[in-house]
């Protein structure tokens, strides 16, 4: 990766990071966070929101892609999730598939903890065999 994709890594795991703190999670405990960077250079936040109905608990990523898309994103270009833990964190399937709909080849994406311990992935990765607009 060059250094300005390096860069770029850096600042995202910082938003991510630094939004940790607003995250609602009163039932699991654990916090996420997520940084978008549009292919347009908008950067976009978003945390977990739980729910004592556990089922309307919302992730970080599904906060964040529809802000991002609100806004006019089209596809995502980075994507970092930060989660309070101890290990990087792991998208649910749910948020799999909803990242692989607005992601393309070019989607790099963060699994990150809150000390920078992170992996990269890219969508195939994340959901190989994924179901997809191109399969309608």
């Amino acid at each position: 990766m060059d250094n300005g994709s390096m860069m770029t890594e850096e600042r995202l795991m910082d938003e991510a990071k630094g939004v940790l703190h607003n995250a609602y999670s009163p039932y699991s405990g654990i916090k996420v966070g997520a940084a978008l960077l549009t292919s347009s250079g908008n950067i976009h936040t978003g945390v977990n929101v739980e729910n004592a109905s556990y089922g309307l608990t919302i992730c970080a990523e599904r906060n964040v892609i529809p802000t991002a898309i609100t806004q006019g994103m089209k596809k995502i270009k980075f994507l970092v999730v930060t989660g309070g833990t101890p290990e990087p964190i792991s998208p649910c399937g749910a948020c799999r598939q909803v990242i692989s709909e607005f992601s393309d080849d070019e989607t790099i994406i963060i699994l990150a903890n809150k000390d920078r311990k992170y992996n990269i992935w890219s969508v195939n990765d994340l959901l190989p065999y994924s179901f997809g607009p191109k399969h309608l």
